[in-house]
């Protein structure tokens, strides 16, 4: 909807516009997180324009829902000036794209290319984002026509990183919530990985760290030394999930039949639904599990992010710093969340998509008026 505003703030009339929106994938969690956004965006008119970056697994996912995403820029390179020069290549591509197609407001979670991009282009722009301490926050957040964050990051000093509060918006819960409002399981993900389940059995998950990037370039040995742990009970079987080749090989050299590698990217959140255990590095995966139920334990090495002490306090999830601390593999039954999680998430797909008409309505957007 878009609302005609008289010059003293009378509303004149009520009119409901199409707008072309542009969302930008530049990694793997992307394409499951804006997925409901998108779709409420198509129920209520609007036209959506998506870009991907070709980095891990995201422009996979992304055309398995979404066959005419444009893929522009690729992989995040290693050293901070093939970095700048990668970001600064993908942020001149989308400019043209973005000139070219003329979207009427951009949304990305944390995509500095592309809130660059939307600056240089006089488009106006909403970026989410969850984690404090990434360094390009301080460009992202100054760019940004408006910031979306969840309520654990209010007291964490984002303000200084240009999270002005008249363009800042805060939501209850986290970001993961809001892409489960959409979810259905697939009961036959274990069958489509090559996994056949004996009684007793349990099911463990392997998330490594994200360490090409930016906020974590380190290599933690831990997270190996508890997959092989994991691997010396009979009882467990590790589904590895890595993020790049070299963590693909790396895995697959532990040997043994109970360690699975997929070759393709898997559904996450379906895999999560049978697990009995998450070793995570921290991240969206890491999360998604704690929220589902699955007892999760992080490895992350960085500076905690807020969102993940909250996890923490609410008994959601463990941090360790030993392979001794690892629970034992037992299966474990849990109580299903996803209803309590898909009401979660309606309510957050409200409140991104407010945001973003909101944006719309303050911005200097192209609009096409369809009949109400």
């Amino acid at each position: 909807m878009g609302v005609q505003v008289g010059p003293h703030g009378g509303h004149l009339s009520l009119r409901r516009f199409s707008l072309r929106i542009w969302i930008d994938f530049s990694n793997s969690p992307h394409p499951l997180l804006f997925g409901p956004v998108i779709s409420r965006l198509h129920s209520d008119g609007h036209e959506v324009l998506i870009t991907a970056r070709d980095n891990a697994q995201t422009v996979e996912l992304a055309r398995r829902r979404w066959p005419e995403v444009v893929v522009i820029g690729g992989p995040s390179p290693k050293g901070r000036r093939a970095k700048a020069k990668a970001i600064a290549d993908r942020v001149l591509a989308l400019r043209r794209w973005a000139k070219a197609e003329r979207p009427a407001l951009a949304l990305s979670h944390n995509s500095y290319s592309q809130v660059v991009a939307a600056r240089l282009t006089g488009i106006p722009s909403v970026t989410a984002m969850d984690f404090e301490h990434q360094p390009a926050n301080h460009l992202a957040f100054r760019l940004a026509t408006a910031v979306l964050l969840p309520e654990a990051l209010r007291a964490t000093g984002v303000r200084s990183q240009g999270a002005a509060p008249g363009k800042t918006r805060f939501y209850p819960g986290l970001k993961e919530e809001l892409y489960l409002a959409d979810f259905e399981p697939d009961a036959q993900i274990l069958e489509r990985i090559g996994i056949t389940r004996d009684p007793g059995t349990a099911l463990v998950v392997a998330r490594p760290a994200p360490d090409l990037a930016t906020y974590h370039q380190f290599e933690n040995p831990l997270f190996l030394e508890c997959v092989k742990s994991v691997l010396r009970d009979p009882r467990a079987v590790v589904v590895a999930l890595p993020r790049h080749d070299a963590q693909r090989h790396a895995l697959r050299e532990l040997g043994g039949g109970r360690c699975i590698v997929p070759e393709r990217a898997v559904d996450s959140r379906s895999l999560m639904t049978q697990a009995d255990l998450l070793i995570g590095a921290g991240g969206t995966m890491t999360r998604e599990a704690a929220l589902m139920g699955v007892r999760t334990v992080s490895l992350f090495a960085g500076r905690q992010p807020a969102v993940d002490r909250w996890l923490v306090e609410n008994g959601m999830m463990q941090v360790l710093t030993s392979v001794d601390e690892l629970p034992s593999m037992e299966a474990q039954p849990r109580a299903d969340r996803l209803v309590q999680l898909r009401e979660r998430g309606d309510v957050l797909v409200e409140h991104f998509c407010d945001v973003l008409m909101e944006t719309a309505g303050t911005g200097a957007c192209a609009r096409r008026e369809v009949p109400a």
